[in-house]
């Protein structure tokens, strides 16, 4: 059976790197003259599927903009992600779990277990309650042929003393940032899975300066990485080189609001329109 870092490669040669994101933002909504509801988030999302299919690979619904219409809004999402994966799209959902014990089982059960009415493509994690507290959670994606996009370098601001602090709990990772160590320990469980992508990757904000965080071409090499930050928040397709160097053919761009907000009317051509610019840039 195919791996999903193997069906990311091919979406990513295919269609270049940019991933559309389904962010159904109360104002967004209003621009395409939709309500405030889980009918409304259901429409959203199911047009975004329609305009991205045959242009990009992949999209990236933000379950929080679902999950605060409550059980509506869920079944809006599941409604969307079905849409999209039966479409032949990758699904990566945005839900950034994280926990310990059963709790995180039943995440990674609800996200990445075949048949659940959640099943998601990949889906991304935070492990910031200890990264050892993902380990079985991302034995689950391999065993089922699944992804997870890990948070390791993130552009808000007030995780910069967290991501960059020094590892202190091994010895032999003395030196070692915190975001590096989250890195290591992905690409090590994506040794000896084939393909050059592994089905693990890990979550760097276009916006940040990765060397920074330990985030080295080395420690990335054959890691997939998801890259929010271009469009809206100021980084742009020309900039995957030069952002990410020799690793820049891992990336996978992500932009909401600087497509979302044409409206849907333009929402094709406008994700048509960013797609080539990717496909077009150098991508190392």
């Amino acid at each position: 059976m195919t791996t999903f870092g193997q069906r990311l490669t091919g979406a990513l040669d295919a269609h270049g790197a940019l991933c559309v994101g389904i962010d159904p933002h109360e104002s967004l909504l209003s621009v395409w003259g939709l309500d405030a509801s889980a009918d409304g988030v259901r429409e959203f999302g199911l047009r975004v599927v329609e305009a991205a299919v045959g242009r990009v690979g992949i999209v990236k619904p933000q379950v929080a903009f679902f999950e605060q219409y409550g059980s509506g809004g869920f079944a809006a999402l599941e409604d969307v992600m079905a849409e999209a994966r039966a479409a032949g799209l990758i699904v990566i959902a945005d839900a950034k779990r994280g926990d310990i014990g059963s709790t995180m089982a039943g995440y990674a059960t609800a996200w990445l277990a075949p048949g659940s009415p959640l099943e998601t493509d990949a889906v991304t994690l935070s492990p910031y309650l200890g990264p050892d507290s993902l380990d079985q959670t991302l034995k689950t994606a391999l065993r089922h042929r699944k992804g997870a996009f890990v948070l390791a370098a993130t552009s808000n601001p007030e995780a910069l003393p967290v991501q960059t602090a020094i590892v202190v709990d091994d010895a032999a990772l003395e030196g070692q940032r915190v975001a590096e160590r989250v890195a290591r320990d992905i690409g090590w469980m994506n040794m000896g899975l084939p393909g050059a992508l592994g089905s693990l990757g890990v979550v760097i904000g276009a916006t940040v300066d990765r060397k920074a965080y330990g985030l080295t071409d080395m420690v990335l090499a054959g890691t997939p990485i998801l890259a929010p930050g271009f469009g809206a928040q100021g980084a742009e397709p020309a900039d995957v080189a030069r952002l990410f160097g020799y690793v820049a053919g891992n990336v996978i761009a992500n932009e909401s609001r600087s497509i979302l907000s044409v409206g849907r009317d333009r929402l094709a051509d406008r994700i048509a329109e960013r797609a080539a610019l990717y496909r077009g840039a150098d991508r190392g």
